[in-house]
């Protein structure tokens, strides 16, 4: 489980922030197909300019955002990856009683909440055997099958199968034997989450929603004050960190998937992708996002 860290001073190089923005990849501020997210650019300097965090959420590998931290110019923010299964501090968001330094291949602190991928993939053996469902786990398809699935290259592709605490699949079934087997992978402690292409199963403590709320929990008591958060997203596996959020944004998908947050503070998009994304951030964010009191800033924005 993650700790909890108790309040201390920023050190004297940290700037006092007041916003933070939580936000899905693919689908999102990623483009669904071509993985590109120039149409957000302008507002993704607007928010470094400002040392507002932009965290990545996402069902994406460590591994895989790696190379996009540093192409989205987000290497100095902390992320989530694999819908919550783990997640990456860097210095500024570090606790120096609780935290490790540097214990990340990429010189980030990384937190695991629940269960690794090895009990993951044993209990999905055992229950495609003993409920006789058909499944198909990402470590079990071709690397061609990945590309073609993904539109990712060889290379992205590899990256996207190092997996540490989570296990996408397809679902080859009905919905009648989908229930069973979510059900029984809740016996065993483990959920199922639907994304935009796979199915994902995680340990119960590792969902999107649970860690943006551990970030914003540590933002809080390291700086010593409560974040105005937005939340931008655009699948199922996105509801849980957009309930938790002060604002939220469900982006237009390429999928018939229900996206249903309860969050009263809600905006859906016209557009798609990043568009989409800039399209949320201009809604919630556009007229000022620097305010002096955050807490005004909520309620002039609620």
């Amino acid at each position: 489980m993650l700790e909890h860290a108790s309040a201390s001073a920023p050190p004297d190089d940290q700037v006092e922030l007041s916003r933070l923005v939580v936000t899905d990849l693919d689908g999102s501020l990623l483009d669904h197909h071509s993985y590109d997210a120039s149409p957000a650019r302008t507002w993704l300097a607007r928010l470094k300019q400002a040392k507002i965090p932009v965290i990545p959420v996402t069902s994406k590998t460590r591994a895989e955002l790696l190379p996009l931290r540093e192409t989205l110019g987000l290497t100095m923010t902390p992320f989530v990856a694999e819908n919550g299964a783990v997640i990456g501090l860097p210095p500024g968001w570090c606790h120096a009683r609780l935290d490790r330094p540097g214990n990340g291949r990429d010189g980030m602190v990384i937190k695991h909440p629940s269960v690794d991928i090895g009990f993951i993939r044993a209990r999905l053996k055992v229950w495609r055997k003993r409920l006789d469902v058909r499944f198909t786990p990402m470590s079990e398809l071709t690397l061609d099958d990945l590309t073609g699935l993904t539109g990712l290259d060889a290379i992205q592709a590899q990256l996207a199968r190092q997996r540490e605490g989570s296990e996408p699949l397809l679902w080859h079934d009905d919905d009648a034997s989908l229930e069973t087997f979510r059900r029984a992978l809740e016996g065993d402690g483990l959920q199922l989450t639907q994304g935009g292409r796979f199915y994902h199963v995680m340990g119960r403590a590792s969902d999107k929603g649970s860690a943006v709320t551990w970030l914003v929990g540590r933002f809080r008591a390291l700086r010593g004050r409560e974040p105005l958060s937005i939340g931008l997203g655009d699948g199922p596996n996105d509801v849980s960190m957009l309930n938790v959020v002060d604002q939220a944004v469900v982006i237009r998908g390429h999928h018939e998937l229900t996206v249903n947050p309860t969050n009263p503070h809600l905006y859906r998009t016209q557009a798609t992708g990043p568009e989409g994304w800039v399209e949320g951030m201009s809604h919630w964010w556009g007229n000022a996002f620097t305010p002096t009191n955050p807490r005004d800033a909520k309620e002039a924005n609620a």
